[in-house]
Protein backbone atom coordinates (compact mmCIF):
# COMPACT_ATOMS: atom_id res chain seq x y z
CA UNK A 1 0.00 0.00 0.00
CA UNK A 2 1.31 3.46 -0.93
CA UNK A 3 -0.10 6.85 0.06
CA UNK A 4 0.36 9.60 -2.52
CA UNK A 5 1.07 13.02 -1.05
CA UNK A 6 -0.87 15.99 -2.49
CA UNK A 7 0.90 17.53 -5.50
CA UNK A 8 3.56 20.16 -4.90
CA UNK A 9 1.46 22.73 -6.76
CA UNK A 10 -1.13 22.65 -3.98
CA UNK A 11 -0.44 25.79 -1.89
CA UNK A 12 -1.79 24.33 1.34
CA UNK A 13 0.44 21.29 0.99
CA UNK A 14 3.49 23.46 0.32
CA UNK A 15 2.78 25.50 3.45
CA UNK A 16 2.47 22.37 5.57
CA UNK A 17 5.68 20.87 4.18
CA UNK A 18 7.51 24.17 4.77
CA UNK A 19 6.25 24.31 8.35
CA UNK A 20 7.29 20.72 9.00
CA UNK A 21 10.70 21.30 7.43
CA UNK A 22 11.37 24.38 9.56
CA UNK A 23 10.19 22.57 12.67
CA UNK A 24 12.40 19.60 11.80
CA UNK A 25 15.45 21.80 11.33
CA UNK A 26 14.87 23.69 14.58
CA UNK A 27 14.20 20.47 16.47
CA UNK A 28 17.37 18.93 15.05
CA UNK A 29 19.35 22.04 16.04
CA UNK A 30 18.15 21.86 19.65
CA UNK A 31 18.68 18.10 19.94
CA UNK A 32 22.21 18.08 18.51
CA UNK A 33 23.33 21.27 20.23
CA UNK A 34 22.57 19.48 23.49
CA UNK A 35 24.37 16.34 22.36
CA UNK A 36 27.34 17.97 20.66
CA UNK A 37 28.36 20.56 23.24
CA UNK A 38 29.79 17.77 25.40
CA UNK A 39 32.24 16.69 22.70
CA UNK A 40 33.31 20.27 21.97
CA UNK A 41 34.16 20.95 25.61
CA UNK A 42 35.86 17.64 26.49
CA UNK A 43 39.23 19.29 27.38
CA UNK A 44 37.45 21.53 29.91
CA UNK A 45 35.17 18.79 31.23
CA UNK A 46 38.23 16.60 31.84
CA UNK A 47 39.54 19.30 34.18
CA UNK A 48 36.21 19.78 35.97
CA UNK A 49 34.98 16.19 36.34
CA UNK A 50 38.10 14.02 36.55
CA UNK A 51 41.23 13.88 38.68
CA UNK A 52 44.54 14.96 37.16
CA UNK A 53 43.69 18.51 36.02
CA UNK A 54 43.01 17.67 32.38
CA UNK A 55 45.55 14.86 32.05
CA UNK A 56 45.32 12.16 29.38
CA UNK A 57 43.64 9.92 31.94
CA UNK A 58 41.05 12.61 32.63
CA UNK A 59 40.34 13.05 28.93
CA UNK A 60 40.00 9.28 28.52
CA UNK A 61 37.56 9.16 31.45
CA UNK A 62 35.52 11.97 29.91
CA UNK A 63 35.44 10.11 26.59
CA UNK A 64 34.14 7.05 28.43
CA UNK A 65 31.07 9.19 29.16
CA UNK A 66 30.95 9.97 25.46
CA UNK A 67 31.09 6.26 24.54
CA UNK A 68 28.54 5.16 27.15
CA UNK A 69 25.99 7.56 25.74
CA UNK A 70 26.38 5.76 22.41
CA UNK A 71 26.04 2.32 23.96
CA UNK A 72 22.65 3.44 25.29
CA UNK A 73 21.52 4.75 21.91
CA UNK A 74 20.33 1.40 20.49
CA UNK A 75 18.00 0.96 23.49
CA UNK A 76 16.58 4.42 22.93
CA UNK A 77 16.25 3.70 19.23
CA UNK A 78 14.48 0.35 19.69
CA UNK A 79 12.01 1.67 22.26
CA UNK A 80 11.38 4.93 20.41
CA UNK A 81 11.07 3.13 17.09
CA UNK A 82 8.53 0.66 18.48
CA UNK A 83 6.43 3.45 20.00
CA UNK A 84 6.80 5.69 16.96
CA UNK A 85 5.60 3.01 14.53
CA UNK A 86 2.79 1.93 16.85
CA UNK A 87 1.51 5.22 18.30
CA UNK A 88 2.84 7.93 15.98
CA UNK A 89 5.91 10.14 15.58
CA UNK A 90 4.86 13.62 16.73
CA UNK A 91 4.33 13.32 20.51
CA UNK A 92 7.31 11.01 20.95
CA UNK A 93 9.69 13.39 19.17
CA UNK A 94 8.52 16.31 21.34
CA UNK A 95 9.11 14.24 24.48
CA UNK A 96 12.60 13.19 23.35
CA UNK A 97 13.49 16.85 22.94
CA UNK A 98 12.51 17.62 26.54
CA UNK A 99 14.46 14.59 27.75
CA UNK A 100 17.75 15.55 26.15
CA UNK A 101 17.41 19.26 27.01
CA UNK A 102 16.72 18.46 30.65
CA UNK A 103 19.72 16.13 30.94
CA UNK A 104 21.98 18.66 29.20
CA UNK A 105 20.96 21.42 31.60
CA UNK A 106 21.53 19.01 34.50
CA UNK A 107 25.15 18.52 33.37
CA UNK A 108 25.58 22.28 33.72
CA UNK A 109 24.57 22.04 37.39
CA UNK A 110 26.75 19.09 38.51
CA UNK A 111 29.40 20.09 41.10
CA UNK A 112 33.03 19.52 40.16
CA UNK A 113 35.26 16.58 41.09
CA UNK A 114 37.03 18.86 43.55
CA UNK A 115 33.70 19.45 45.34
CA UNK A 116 32.02 16.01 45.43
CA UNK A 117 34.75 13.61 44.27
CA UNK A 118 33.83 10.58 42.17
CA UNK A 119 30.13 11.41 42.43
CA UNK A 120 30.81 14.11 39.80
CA UNK A 121 31.85 11.81 36.91
CA UNK A 122 29.19 9.28 37.94
CA UNK A 123 26.45 11.92 37.69
CA UNK A 124 27.94 13.12 34.42
CA UNK A 125 27.79 9.62 32.94
CA UNK A 126 24.18 9.17 34.16
CA UNK A 127 23.15 12.34 32.34
CA UNK A 128 25.03 11.20 29.24
CA UNK A 129 23.05 7.96 29.31
CA UNK A 130 19.80 9.94 29.24
CA UNK A 131 21.16 12.03 26.38
CA UNK A 132 22.13 8.88 24.52
CA UNK A 133 18.71 7.29 24.99
CA UNK A 134 17.04 10.38 23.57
CA UNK A 135 19.46 10.75 20.66
CA UNK A 136 18.88 7.08 19.79
CA UNK A 137 15.30 7.88 18.87
CA UNK A 138 15.86 11.35 17.46
CA UNK A 139 17.65 11.04 14.12
CA UNK A 140 15.58 8.21 12.66
CA UNK A 141 12.32 9.62 14.06
CA UNK A 142 12.83 13.19 12.90
CA UNK A 143 14.02 12.14 9.44
CA UNK A 144 11.10 9.72 9.07
CA UNK A 145 8.72 12.48 10.11
CA UNK A 146 9.95 15.06 7.60
CA UNK A 147 10.59 12.49 4.87
CA UNK A 148 7.01 11.23 5.07
CA UNK A 149 5.73 14.77 4.50
CA UNK A 150 8.12 15.64 1.64
CA UNK A 151 7.25 15.57 -2.07
CA UNK A 152 8.88 12.64 -3.85
CA UNK A 153 10.95 14.76 -6.25
CA UNK A 154 12.18 17.15 -3.52
CA UNK A 155 12.76 14.77 -0.62
CA UNK A 156 16.52 15.34 -0.53
CA UNK A 157 16.23 19.15 -0.45
CA UNK A 158 13.40 18.99 2.10
CA UNK A 159 15.10 16.64 4.54
CA UNK A 160 18.58 18.18 4.28
CA UNK A 161 17.52 20.85 6.77
CA UNK A 162 17.76 18.24 9.53
CA UNK A 163 21.47 17.42 9.08
CA UNK A 164 22.02 21.14 8.56
CA UNK A 165 20.34 21.71 11.93
CA UNK A 166 22.77 19.31 13.58
CA UNK A 167 25.83 21.00 12.06
CA UNK A 168 24.44 24.45 12.83
CA UNK A 169 24.09 23.28 16.43
CA UNK A 170 27.77 22.32 16.57
CA UNK A 171 28.65 25.67 15.01
CA UNK A 172 26.61 27.48 17.67
CA UNK A 173 28.35 25.45 20.37
CA UNK A 174 31.76 26.27 18.90
CA UNK A 175 31.01 29.99 18.63
CA UNK A 176 29.49 30.21 22.11
CA UNK A 177 32.47 28.40 23.63
CA UNK A 178 34.91 30.57 21.67
CA UNK A 179 33.10 33.74 22.74
CA UNK A 180 33.27 32.71 26.40
CA UNK A 181 37.01 32.09 26.14
CA UNK A 182 37.55 35.42 24.36
CA UNK A 183 35.41 37.46 26.76
CA UNK A 184 36.12 35.74 30.06
CA UNK A 185 39.34 33.82 29.49
CA UNK A 186 40.34 30.14 29.67
CA UNK A 187 40.60 30.17 33.48
CA UNK A 188 37.05 31.47 33.91
CA UNK A 189 35.80 28.90 31.40
CA UNK A 190 37.33 26.10 33.45
CA UNK A 191 36.11 27.61 36.71
CA UNK A 192 32.40 28.13 36.01
CA UNK A 193 31.65 29.59 32.57
CA UNK A 194 31.66 26.14 30.92
CA UNK A 195 28.21 25.72 32.50
CA UNK A 196 26.67 28.47 30.32
CA UNK A 197 26.44 26.44 27.06
CA UNK A 198 24.80 23.55 28.92
CA UNK A 199 22.25 25.74 30.73
CA UNK A 200 21.25 27.32 27.41
CA UNK A 201 19.59 23.96 26.67
CA UNK A 202 16.60 24.99 28.84
CA UNK A 203 15.20 27.80 26.65
CA UNK A 204 16.21 25.98 23.47
CA UNK A 205 14.42 22.83 24.58
CA UNK A 206 11.23 24.69 25.47
CA UNK A 207 11.17 26.42 22.07
CA UNK A 208 11.77 23.14 20.25
CA UNK A 209 9.08 21.34 22.26
CA UNK A 210 6.53 24.07 21.52
CA UNK A 211 7.21 23.90 17.78
CA UNK A 212 7.15 20.12 17.55
CA UNK A 213 4.07 19.72 19.70
CA UNK A 214 2.01 21.96 17.37
CA UNK A 215 2.49 19.69 14.34
CA UNK A 216 0.15 16.96 13.13
CA UNK A 217 1.40 13.42 12.65
CA UNK A 218 2.45 12.50 9.12
CA UNK A 219 -0.26 11.84 6.49
CA UNK A 220 1.28 8.45 5.79
CA UNK A 221 1.07 7.28 9.40
CA UNK A 222 -2.44 8.71 9.77
CA UNK A 223 -3.48 6.80 6.65
CA UNK A 224 -2.15 3.55 8.14
CA UNK A 225 -4.03 4.24 11.36
CA UNK A 226 -7.28 5.03 9.55
CA UNK A 227 -6.94 1.87 7.45
CA UNK A 228 -6.26 -0.11 10.66
CA UNK A 229 -3.03 -1.56 9.30
CA UNK A 230 -0.64 -0.16 11.92
CA UNK A 231 1.60 -3.04 13.01
CA UNK A 232 0.88 -4.42 16.48
CA UNK A 233 4.56 -5.30 16.88
CA UNK A 234 6.65 -3.38 14.33
CA UNK A 235 9.92 -4.63 15.82
CA UNK A 236 8.93 -8.25 15.24
CA UNK A 237 7.91 -7.47 11.67
CA UNK A 238 11.20 -5.65 11.02
CA UNK A 239 13.34 -8.44 12.46
CA UNK A 240 11.55 -11.41 10.90
CA UNK A 241 11.31 -10.20 7.31
CA UNK A 242 14.19 -10.99 4.93
CA UNK A 243 13.37 -7.82 3.01
CA UNK A 244 13.65 -5.63 6.11
CA UNK A 245 16.72 -7.46 7.47
CA UNK A 246 18.53 -6.84 4.20
CA UNK A 247 17.67 -3.15 4.41
CA UNK A 248 18.80 -3.03 8.08
CA UNK A 249 22.15 -4.54 7.06
CA UNK A 250 22.43 -1.82 4.41
CA UNK A 251 21.61 0.76 7.11
CA UNK A 252 24.54 -0.51 9.19
CA UNK A 253 27.16 -0.59 6.43
CA UNK A 254 26.23 2.34 4.18
CA UNK A 255 26.65 5.10 6.84
CA UNK A 256 30.04 3.76 8.04
CA UNK A 257 31.67 7.03 6.93
CA UNK A 258 29.10 9.03 8.88
CA UNK A 259 30.67 8.22 12.25
CA UNK A 260 34.26 9.36 11.60
CA UNK A 261 33.00 12.13 9.33
CA UNK A 262 30.80 13.64 12.01
CA UNK A 263 32.49 12.74 15.28
CA UNK A 264 36.15 12.96 14.23
CA UNK A 265 35.98 15.95 11.89
CA UNK A 266 33.65 18.07 14.00
CA UNK A 267 33.29 16.76 17.58
CA UNK A 268 36.72 15.27 18.33
CA UNK A 269 38.64 17.81 16.21
CA UNK A 270 38.98 20.58 18.87
CA UNK A 271 40.48 18.07 21.32
CA UNK A 272 42.72 16.57 18.62
CA UNK A 273 44.02 19.99 17.60
CA UNK A 274 44.77 20.98 21.17
CA UNK A 275 46.14 17.73 22.55
CA UNK A 276 47.94 16.29 19.53
CA UNK A 277 48.81 19.29 17.35
CA UNK A 278 49.57 21.98 19.91
CA UNK A 279 46.81 24.45 19.02
CA UNK A 280 45.05 26.38 21.77
CA UNK A 281 41.48 25.40 22.64
CA UNK A 282 40.24 28.62 21.04
CA UNK A 283 42.13 27.89 17.80
CA UNK A 284 40.73 24.35 17.73
CA UNK A 285 37.20 25.65 18.11
CA UNK A 286 37.76 28.23 15.36
CA UNK A 287 39.05 25.62 12.89
CA UNK A 288 35.98 23.52 13.68
CA UNK A 289 33.70 26.54 13.24
CA UNK A 290 35.15 27.31 9.78
CA UNK A 291 34.67 23.67 8.75
CA UNK A 292 31.07 23.76 9.96
CA UNK A 293 30.34 26.86 7.89
CA UNK A 294 31.71 25.05 4.84
CA UNK A 295 29.52 21.98 5.30
CA UNK A 296 26.42 24.11 5.96
CA UNK A 297 26.98 25.86 2.62
CA UNK A 298 27.64 22.59 0.75
CA UNK A 299 24.86 20.33 2.07
CA UNK A 300 21.91 21.91 0.19
CA UNK A 301 23.80 21.58 -3.10
CA UNK A 302 24.62 17.92 -2.42
CA UNK A 303 21.05 17.13 -1.40
CA UNK A 304 19.61 18.91 -4.44
CA UNK A 305 22.06 17.07 -6.69
CA UNK A 306 20.89 13.75 -5.25
CA UNK A 307 17.29 14.66 -6.18
CA UNK A 308 18.42 15.22 -9.78
CA UNK A 309 20.96 12.46 -10.45
CA UNK A 310 20.22 10.03 -7.59
CA UNK A 311 21.41 9.20 -4.08
CA UNK A 312 23.75 6.42 -5.19
CA UNK A 313 26.26 8.46 -7.24
CA UNK A 314 26.41 11.28 -4.70
CA UNK A 315 27.09 8.90 -1.80
CA UNK A 316 29.61 6.91 -3.85
CA UNK A 317 31.65 9.88 -5.10
CA UNK A 318 31.62 11.55 -1.69
CA UNK A 319 33.05 8.41 -0.09
CA UNK A 320 35.73 8.07 -2.77
CA UNK A 321 36.72 11.73 -2.46
CA UNK A 322 36.91 11.49 1.35
CA UNK A 323 39.07 8.38 1.12
CA UNK A 324 41.50 10.13 -1.24
CA UNK A 325 41.64 13.47 0.61
CA UNK A 326 41.76 12.30 4.23
CA UNK A 327 45.51 11.62 4.59
CA UNK A 328 46.83 14.73 2.81
CA UNK A 329 44.35 16.92 4.70
CA UNK A 330 45.49 15.57 8.06
CA UNK A 331 49.07 16.18 6.97
CA UNK A 332 48.08 19.79 6.32
CA UNK A 333 46.63 19.97 9.83
CA UNK A 334 49.86 18.58 11.31
CA UNK A 335 51.85 21.58 10.00
CA UNK A 336 50.65 23.51 13.04
CA UNK A 337 49.65 26.48 10.90
CA UNK A 338 46.17 27.77 11.74
CA UNK A 339 45.32 28.85 8.18
CA UNK A 340 46.48 25.56 6.66
CA UNK A 341 44.54 23.58 9.25
CA UNK A 342 41.42 25.62 8.52
CA UNK A 343 41.82 25.01 4.76
CA UNK A 344 42.13 21.26 5.37
CA UNK A 345 39.00 21.35 7.50
CA UNK A 346 37.09 23.19 4.76
CA UNK A 347 38.13 20.65 2.11
CA UNK A 348 37.09 17.67 4.23
CA UNK A 349 33.81 19.34 5.21
CA UNK A 350 32.89 20.14 1.61
CA UNK A 351 33.60 16.57 0.50
CA UNK A 352 31.75 15.08 3.45
CA UNK A 353 28.66 17.15 2.61
CA UNK A 354 27.87 14.68 -0.17
CA UNK A 355 27.46 12.01 2.47
CA UNK A 356 26.02 14.04 5.35
CA UNK A 357 23.34 15.71 3.23
CA UNK A 358 22.12 12.51 1.59
CA UNK A 359 22.67 9.51 3.86
CA UNK A 360 19.66 10.08 6.11
CA UNK A 361 17.13 10.52 3.31
CA UNK A 362 18.54 7.39 1.66
CA UNK A 363 17.89 5.43 4.85
CA UNK A 364 14.34 6.80 5.06
CA UNK A 365 13.70 5.50 1.55
CA UNK A 366 14.89 1.97 2.38
CA UNK A 367 11.90 1.15 4.61
CA UNK A 368 8.09 1.27 4.44
CA UNK A 369 6.09 3.48 6.80
CA UNK A 370 4.77 0.63 8.94
CA UNK A 371 8.28 -0.28 10.21
CA UNK A 372 10.36 2.72 9.10
CA UNK A 373 11.04 4.21 12.54
CA UNK A 374 11.85 0.83 14.15
CA UNK A 375 14.01 -0.65 11.40
CA UNK A 376 15.81 2.61 10.64
CA UNK A 377 16.58 3.08 14.36
CA UNK A 378 18.01 -0.42 14.74
CA UNK A 379 20.42 -0.18 11.84
CA UNK A 380 21.48 3.42 12.24
CA UNK A 381 22.13 3.19 15.99
CA UNK A 382 24.22 0.06 15.54
CA UNK A 383 26.39 1.76 12.92
CA UNK A 384 26.68 4.86 15.12
CA UNK A 385 27.94 2.78 18.06
CA UNK A 386 30.42 0.82 15.93
CA UNK A 387 31.77 3.62 13.75
CA UNK A 388 30.89 6.81 15.62
CA UNK A 389 30.53 6.67 19.39
CA UNK A 390 33.80 4.88 20.00
CA UNK A 391 35.74 7.07 17.56
CA UNK A 392 37.07 9.77 19.96
CA UNK A 393 38.00 7.23 22.64
CA UNK A 394 39.65 4.88 20.14
CA UNK A 395 41.48 7.73 18.37
CA UNK A 396 42.82 9.04 21.68
CA UNK A 397 43.94 5.55 22.73
CA UNK A 398 45.54 4.56 19.42
CA UNK A 399 47.45 7.81 19.06
CA UNK A 400 48.80 7.35 22.58
CA UNK A 401 49.71 3.72 21.83
CA UNK A 402 51.37 4.25 18.45
CA UNK A 403 52.37 7.91 18.48
CA UNK A 404 50.92 8.19 14.96
CA UNK A 405 48.86 11.36 14.73
CA UNK A 406 47.43 10.29 11.36
CA UNK A 407 45.21 7.65 13.00
CA UNK A 408 42.04 9.74 12.41
CA UNK A 409 42.86 9.86 8.68
CA UNK A 410 43.13 6.08 8.56
CA UNK A 411 39.71 5.78 10.24
CA UNK A 412 38.17 8.05 7.61
CA UNK A 413 39.81 6.06 4.78
CA UNK A 414 38.67 2.69 6.14
CA UNK A 415 35.06 3.75 6.63
CA UNK A 416 35.01 5.54 3.27
CA UNK A 417 35.91 2.23 1.61
CA UNK A 418 33.09 0.43 3.47
CA UNK A 419 30.58 3.09 2.45
CA UNK A 420 31.73 3.11 -1.20
CA UNK A 421 31.52 -0.68 -1.54
CA UNK A 422 28.05 -0.70 0.03
CA UNK A 423 26.86 2.15 -2.17
CA UNK A 424 27.64 0.04 -5.24
CA UNK A 425 24.88 -2.36 -4.12
CA UNK A 426 22.24 0.34 -3.71
CA UNK A 427 19.06 0.29 -5.75
CA UNK A 428 18.26 3.91 -6.65
CA UNK A 429 15.31 5.36 -4.68
CA UNK A 430 15.47 9.08 -5.49
CA UNK A 431 12.20 10.48 -6.82
CA UNK A 432 10.23 7.33 -6.12
CA UNK A 433 7.17 7.24 -3.82
CA UNK A 434 7.77 5.94 -0.30
CA UNK A 435 6.29 2.52 0.39
CA UNK A 436 3.90 2.24 3.33
CA UNK A 437 3.68 -1.52 3.94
Amino acid sequence: MTVTNPPATDSDNRKVVKKVTIAGGIGSFVEWYDYGIYGLLVPTLAIVFAPGNGSSGGIMLTYVGFLISFLVRPFGGVISGYLGDKLGRKTLLAFLLLMISGSTAAIGMIPSFETIGWAAPILLICMRMIQGFSAGGEASGAMSFVGEYADDDKRGRTTCWLPMGSFAALLAGSLISSAIIQLLGQDVLESWAWRIPFLLAVPMGLVGFYIRNRLEDTPRFQALREARVVERNPLKVALTSKRHLKAIAMTIALPALNGPGYYILFVYMPTYLKKEQGFSQLQGLLVTAVSLVAILVAIPYAAGLSDRIGRKPVLLYSALAMGIAAYPCFQMISTGNLGTAALAGIILAALFAGHAGVIQVQLVELFPTNVRYSAYSIGFNITTVVFGGSAPLVMNWLIGLTGDKSIPAYAVILTAIITALTALKLVETAGRPLQDT
